[in-house]
């Protein structure tokens, strides 16, 4: 089917995007769709939420996952938002359990949830996943639905290698130029991952995850998240729709026209 028909039949993608605070979430939104500017928010029924409205309900603690973030630079992607499990505790994981099962129920794909993006930040501390994530991976039945892990701000474990690389005997210019293939490396074979797809305290692992370093520049690459989605959609209609919605990467455009 032409990605114009697609478009047309299903209207738009639509992820849930969740995270801590201070993920990272919507440097990443903004970097996907090429814009520096903030979404726009619509209603369930489609209309659009004054922003004052919307701030005077954050600061009660108001937060509704129903609401759709869409930003104009690219209207074709609809991303709804979770806090964390953190913030809202019991009531905010029964919330995200409550969406995903609904949007599963749904007949027709355009209302469907198509994707899962769980934004686990890289500069914390102790960097070790929290209750809340333990408990979607191990409680949350996703069905179809693919969930990606998106370990954000991975750029936060270059100093680490650096300093690791730099006792080894590395000069500083050795040492800065190796860092971030060093923690990439060092992250593949570390223990966030082998807890995340091996322990028996997860019982539902995502299908894929990805290292995100640096979104916060302008000339930030999305590729290999893109490629990730869309190699994690079954549905080859959903592929073809997320394939063509996305401009960071025309590359993948031009490899899946080109497969099909």
């Amino acid at each position: 089917m032409d990605p114009s028909e697609i478009r047309k039949k299903i209207g738009r993608f639509r992820i849930l995007v969740i995270g801590r605070a201070n993920a990272g979430k919507t440097t990443l939104l903004q970097r996907v769709c090429n814009t520096r500017e903030n979404p726009e928010i619509y209603n369930g029924a489609g209309k659009k939420i004054d922003a004052r409205v919307l701030m005077a309900s954050t600061e009660r603690g108001l937060h509704n996952i129903e609401n759709e973030m869409v930003f104009q630079s690219n209207p074709g992607f609809i991303f709804h938002d979770s806090r964390g499990f953190e913030a809202g505790g019991e009531s905010e994981f029964d919330q995200v359990k409550a969406f995903i099962a609904d949007r599963s129920k749904e007949t027709r794909l355009r209302n469907q949830l198509h994707a899962i993006w769980y934004c686990i930040p890289m500069d914390v501390a102790s960097r070790s996943f929290t209750s809340g994530e333990i408990k979607f991976f191990s409680q949350c039945d996703t069905g179809n639905i693919p969930v990606i892990v998106l370990f954000t701000k991975f750029d936060a474990l270059y100093d680490e290698s650096y300093a690791q690389l730099k006792s080894q005997g590395a000069s500083m210019e050795e040492a800065e130029e190796r860092a971030p293939k060093h923690a990439e490396e060092s992250f593949a074979i570390g223990s966030q991952l082998k807890f995340l797809y091996h322990s028996k305290e997860i019982r539902r692992p995502p299908k894929c995850h990805i290292c995100l370093p640096n979104m916060d520049r302008d000339d930030a690459d999305c590729g290999p998240l893109i490629e990730q989605t869309a190699g994690t959609l079954d549905n080859e209609t959903l592929q073809q729709l997320f394939v063509s919605t996305q401009k960071t990467n025309l590359e993948i455009c031009m490899k899946y026209a080109f497969e099909k």
